[in-house]
Parts: C-alpha cells; sequence; structure tokens
C-alpha cells in the first residue's frame, strides 16, 4: 500500500506542497554550495533531496515520467513545480560540469609532454610523475 492510498487526496497534494517548498530551498542551497565548491554541504543536501524525491514519489505513485499523466487535476500545480524544480536541478547541474571541465582544463595543462620542463604532476595510481628525469636525455 503507498502513501497516497493513507492519504485522501487533497491531503496529499497539501503533503507534497510542503515538500516541494523544501526541496526548492534544498536546490538552491545546492547551487550555493556548488559556488562556494562546500563538497560537505552539497553531499548532506544531495542525500536530502534524494530523501524527498522518494517520499514525493511514494506520496504521489510517480515513479516515471509517463506516471504523471495518471495524475488528477488537482495536481496540476505540483506538476508545474516540480518543471520548476527539474530547471532548478538541470541548472545545478550545468555548474557542476562546468566545473569539471574546469578541472579538466586545469590538468590538461598540467600534462606536459616537454620533457625539460620542471613540473611535476600525478600520475594515475596518485604517484609524482617527475618529469625532470627525462632532462638528462634531452641535454644531451
Amino acid at each position: 500500500m503507498n502513501a497516497q492510498a493513507l492519504l485522501e487526496v487533497p491531503q496529499a497534494v497539501s503533503y507534497a506542497d510542503v515538500q516541494l517548498d523544501r526541496l526548492t530551498d534544498l536546490l538552491d542551497e545546492e547551487f550555493n554550495a556548488l559556488k562556494e565548491q562546500d563538497l560537505d554541504a552539497f553531499e548532506e543536501l544531495l542525500n536530502e533531496k534524494n530523501h524527498i524525491l522518494a517520499d514525493l514519489s511514494q506520496v504521489t505513485g510517480v515513479r516515471q515520467p509517463e506516471d504523471a499523466d495518471r495524475l488528477g487535476p488537482e495536481w496540476a500545480p505540483f506538476r508545474q513545480r516540480m518543471v520548476i524544480c527539474r530547471d532548478m536541478h538541470r541548472r545545478n547541474e550545468i555548474l557542476i560540469l562546468r566545473k569539471l571541465d574546469a578541472i579538466r582544463g586545469a590538468l590538461e595543462s598540467l600534462n606536459v609532454n616537454d620533457p625539460t620542463s620542471p613540473v611535476e604532476v600525478y600520475d594515475r595510481l596518485g604517484q609524482i610523475k617527475r618529469l625532470k628525469r627525462m632532462r638528462g636525455y634531452s641535454e644531451a
């Protein structure tokens, strides 16, 4: 028996609305944590966000996107607010992807193939890859 069966539809809609308020706040907090690169806060928010989403899924009975089409007209505001939350989630995802691209670019710039470079970088095993050692060969 799902949670929606335990609640009457107006109560379920009202409960979902309160959960959506919290989800919206979490998505804003998540965005700020990402901007500040506070990964500990981001992970905590992610766990709470996943809990709210699972709770909303239980209350609404929506497991797949097509399940939302079976909700009655009283759920229309809920669906509209979920679209806003989806867009906020995508905004956060774009920020994460941009930060990952910046990190990859920085790592790529450190991946120097010049044997005369004094730059030391980490290899895939986390060991320092000493590019200076090859300097003797290039000077010879």
